[in-house]
């Protein structure tokens, strides 16, 4: 353990995404162990495991429908188990969602991607809020887009849920700031991982659509997950002890 961080551990939901897996290593190499809840991915949630172990680090896995207030409650139990403590928490979970207009959305899209977004993250809170209180304090860092500060055309199956979570973020930093709880949200731009390959893969994102998207980033690179990573260690660190209820977008400069 460094002096960044208290006992215990950081667990890390969505940790077997494209950027989760990425986040979940940049805590380790901080030097502090991890839990990673995952759904279905338990090859990668394993490999992400062995390489955190590589790190030094204590490494365990969850499984959990994040929809499913039970099967978060079992796997942040577990998690408390295994590390004794759980110091921080990043909330990555998320759908693969379609580019397509708000008024062609379906209602079921909308519904499940505010349902593992927004009431995922909710369940994720609401069993870690009296588990920090009990432990003096503890950190929520929500992985948010930066199309809450430009809205993308077409990505608002993504952006809105994650508004959503921006004022549940705001509510927990303003009631729970009593307690030494802090919330913050790093603000996510194109980074190489994740969504992005698969949506590239599937042809929904374009030569076009690439070039109309540099024109949009000061910085002409798509980001790493590790870029999303560090910016959400420093927020979960005693570095950050006196910051909450902020954002800061790793975006390249994104609409700037």
């Amino acid at each position: 353990m460094t002096q960044d961080f208290p006992e215990g551990a950081a667990i890390i939901f969505g940790g077997s995404g494209g950027i989760g897996q990425g986040v979940a290593l940049e805590f380790a190499r901080a030097g502090t162990p991890v839990a990673i809840v995952y759904r279905s991915k338990k090859d990668v949630a394993e490999r992400v495991a062995r390489e955190i172990e590589a790190e030094g680090m204590t490494a365990s896995i969850h499984q959990a429908d994040v929809c499913a207030p039970d099967q978060v409650k079992a796997a942040v139990e577990a998690a408390i188990a295994v590390h004794g403590r759980i110091h921080s928490m990043v909330w990555g979970a998320g759908p693969l969602v379609d580019q397509k207009p708000i008024a062609e959305w379906s209602a079921a899209q909308f519904r499940t991607a505010m349902e593992v977004e927004a009431f995922g993250f909710y369940n994720a809170a609401r069993e870690l809020i009296p588990h920090f209180r009990a432990q003096g304090g503890g950190s929520f860092t929500h992985l948010g887009s930066a199309g809450h500060d430009w809205f993308p055309k077409l990505d608002g199956l993504s952006v809105v849920p994650k508004a959503s979570n921006e004022a549940l973020i705001k509510g927990i930093a303003k009631e729970e700031g009593i307690h030494n709880i802090r919330a913050n949200t790093v603000l996510v731009g194109v980074i190489e991982a994740g969504m992005f390959l698969e949506l590239t893969k599937q042809g929904q994102l374009d030569q076009h659509w690439v070039d109309e998207t540099h024109k949009l980033l000061a910085l002409k690179r798509w980001g790493k997950p590790s870029d999303i990573g560090q910016a959400a260690v420093f927020f979960a660190s005693n570095r950050a002890n006196y910051v909450t209820g902020q954002t800061i977008s790793v975006s390249g400069g994104f609409g700037v």
